[in-house]
């Protein structure tokens, strides 16, 4: 008889022998899913996705309120800006057509996977990707041929990308990079170029037509395939009402709605100010304290004013908020895509002769000094200072004025008296401590008397900084363009008082010729005025202040040529009045009130008297209606030399007084027979500095040097 026992045995052992073999399998499985999880950490931390192109945005100047100035191209030659807030109903729209489990799954959507299997192999052909939005932003991330292996690599990056990020911010990716036709990507630029807007401001239909665009942007072009554009927007409304998204009467009013038929261009306002802003920054947006309103109405009232203009003319505006110092429009040009007016060049800060428009400052540094008073008497009459006879803009003098008469009438003789006084060194060195860059000629030893009749460069930009530190009562600091921009430390260029006096003198300055402000008609005037032109009507010039605002305006030609009856009374001061008709009601306000109390000036400072110099005899005498007198070219005057065919331009030299006929002398050699005429034409053989000599026949002469550039 077989023992039982014998039978069981074996299959205990055996079994005993298998459960270790089942342990050791299981642990091998733990061991290596841990290993495959240890080595696709690994992986994702050495092979992050990348986000270059994401960064790769397009530079943004904006204005005060954070609305776009100006957009620049990336460095790939694409519009890409920052999508910036949506609307709720654009971002379900995107959902609902492309990716309607978004919300939920984590990156690779099996269900999709699975749904596009089955629908490839039954047509037998690839009929449906199965790509969720962030599948897509993978992609875009990182383009790829459309491969097998490149929906692996796009899948193992969307797990990647969801581990990182929220769908917040993979959604936002998807609205930077997405394609939209030509070199437009994201929404941001999609909704600039194809309705003129932003995200938040488009219309059902606009939203749904941005969301069919990228499923293949440059076949559902609206501007080249309006049919093609509306049927895949109406795909798009259809699977929204579907969803229950949106109601059926609104997706038929959405769908009957017109496609755009052209690209919109992109911003371009204070384009100048823009491009020096933006030069440095990549994909940044750059705030200013630009008011895009007031940009608009200045760039409208340059627009209005070309006809006024040289027909090679161009203007540039300064619009200044004097509290904060902050520039609220800045116009470098009429046009900056202009050729025939240069457009291009930033006029605000190009170096011009400034004309008379720097006598304000001379006079409040005079009143500080004590040299003269609003009602200190100064005669206007033909005076020769050294080698130096000054004339005034209108033929003829005026005999004795106050300093205020002689200011708001803006005459030279005293002006260039007043420098005699005060140095010419010093005033200049007084600018410049302020922060004023001013430009002299190269071969200038010391600034000399001409320089407050214009015989200096200096643009614009510093001139109406100079402008706002004397309605700010005297102190002078850099004008803000940017919130970040520093406040500053005033340098105090005049005193309260003195500048206070300025002003005063300044609201009794003309208006413009047959213009009346018209935000201040049948009031006082509420514009403290100061216009200059200079030499050969090259620049023109007019500043305005109010308590609240500063205006700064140039007129001219860019390439320094003369327009003839062209000053700063008649061509740029109107311009000026016209935008203060256009600011808030605060520019009706005066910077200071009235001072027109009459003769109040101390003993001491009743009339202004030239000084005499030892071995200058000629200086502070007042000449004979008859003595010799060298009009033009004047003193140390800086020409800017026009070329022609034949070379440089010719010149008109002119005479006063003294005994016919005249001798013309140009570096000691005589370039006409004698004559009587009192001018004469001299051709410059080039660039550099001359000494013209006229003699008459008496034996009287007089002299100038002049520097031709």
């Amino acid at each position: 008889m077989i023992d039982p026992t014998l039978w069981v045995r074996p299959s205990v052992a055996e079994g005993a022998s298998r459960w270790p073999r089942v342990g050791a399998v299981a642990g091998l499985a733990v061991l290596g899913v841990l290993g495959a999880l240890i080595l696709g950490w690994m992986l994702d931390r050495a092979f992050p996705p990348g986000l270059d192109r994401l960064h790769n945005l397009s530079p943004v100047v904006t204005d005060r309120d954070g609305r776009v100035l100006r957009a620049f191209r990336n460095t790939a030659g694409v519009w890409r800006l920052s999508p910036g807030p949506v609307t709720p109903l654009l971002r379900t729209l995107l959902i609902a057509a492309e990716d309607k489990r978004f919300e939920t799954h984590f990156g690779v959507d099996p269900l999709a996977v699975m749904r596009a299997a089955a629908q490839n192999l039954s047509a037998g052909h690839i009929v449906s990707g199965a790509s969720t939005i962030t599948m897509q932003v993978a992609r875009l991330l990182e383009p790829r041929p459309r491969t097998l292996a490149s929906k692996l690599t796009e899948s193992l990056r969307a797990l990647q990308l969801e581990r990182r990020y929220d769908k917040d911010a993979i959604l936002a990716m998807y609205l930077t990079l997405a394609p939209f036709g030509g070199n437009v990507e994201g929404m941001a630029a999609a909704a600039r170029a194809w309705f003129d807007t932003t995200p938040a401001g488009l219309s059902v239909a606009d939203a749904a037509l941005l969301v069919a665009l990228p499923q293949s942007p440059e076949r559902l072009r609206p501007d080249r395939f309006p049919d093609r554009a509306r049927r895949a927007r109406a795909a798009v409304l259809a699977r929204a009402v579907a969803m229950g998204v949106i109601d059926a009467a609104t997706a038929d009013r959405a769908a009957a709605s017109p496609v755009p038929q052209h690209r919109h261009d992109m911003p371009l306002e204070a384009p100048h100010l823009a491009r020096r802003l933006a030069r440095s920054e990549i994909g940044a947006t750059v705030p200013t304290t630009i008011d895009r309103r007031l940009q608009r109405a200045v760039a409208d009232v340059l627009d209005r004013a070309r006809d006024s203009l040289n027909p090679r003319g161009n203007a540039a505006v300064l619009v200044i908020d004097n509290a904060s110092r902050a520039v609220l429009a800045y116009a470098g040009s009429i046009g900056l895509l202009d050729d025939h007016r240069h457009g291009a060049i930033d006029l605000v800060r190009a170096p011009r002769s400034p004309g008379s428009a720097l006598k304000p400052f001379l006079y409040g540094l005079a009143f500080d000094d004590r040299l003269a008073h609003p009602d200190t008497l100064v005669a206007d009459v033909s005076t020769r200072f050294g080698g130096y006879a000054p004339a005034n803009f209108e033929a003829g003098f005026s005999g004795d004025l106050t300093v205020r008469e002689a200011l708001q009438r803006s005459r030279n003789v005293p002006a260039v008296m007043l420098l005699d006084r005060y140095g010419a060194g010093r005033f200049a060195a007084a600018l410049e401590q302020a922060g004023t860059a001013l430009l002299f000629p190269r071969d200038l030893v010391r600034p000399g008397l001409p320089l407050i009749l214009g015989g200096v460069s200096i643009s614009l930009w510093d001139l109406t900084t100079l402008y706002v530190g004397l309605a700010r009562r005297g102190a002078v600091a850099p004008l803000r363009v940017q919130p970040s921009d520093p406040t500053g430390r005033p340098v105090r260029l005049l005193s309260a008082d003195a500048a206070h006096q300025v002003v005063a003198i300044l609201l009794g300055t003309p208006p413009p010729p047959g213009l009346i402000q018209i935000a201040g008609f049948g009031r006082r005037p509420t514009i403290a005025l100061k216009t200059g032109t200079s030499y050969g009507f090259r620049d023109a010039w007019a500043f305005g202040i109010t308590r609240a605002y500063t205006v700064g305006v140039w007129t001219g030609r860019p390439d320094g040529t003369p327009s003839p009856d062209r000053y700063g009374r008649n061509t740029a001061a109107p311009i000026l009045v016209r935008i203060f008709d256009r600011l808030p009601d605060a520019a009706l306000v005066p910077a200071v009130a009235p001072d027109n109390q009459p003769n109040t000036a101390p003993v001491a400072l009743r009339r202004l008297r030239a000084v005499d110099v030892p071995d200058r005899p000629s200086v502070g005498n007042i000449d004979r209606a008859d003595r010799l007198r060298l009009v033009f070219p004047t003193e140390g005057i800086v020409l800017e030399a026009k070329q022609t065919p034949e070379g440089i331009g010719r010149l008109a030299l002119q005479a006063a007084g003294g005994r016919r006929p005249l001798t013309w002398l140009v570096n000691g050699r005589r370039i006409n027979s004698r004559e009587t005429r009192r001018d004469t034409i001299w051709q410059p053989d080039g660039t550099g500095t001359s000494r013209i000599t006229v003699i008459d026949a008496a034996g009287q002469s007089d002299a100038a040097v002049v520097h031709i550039r």
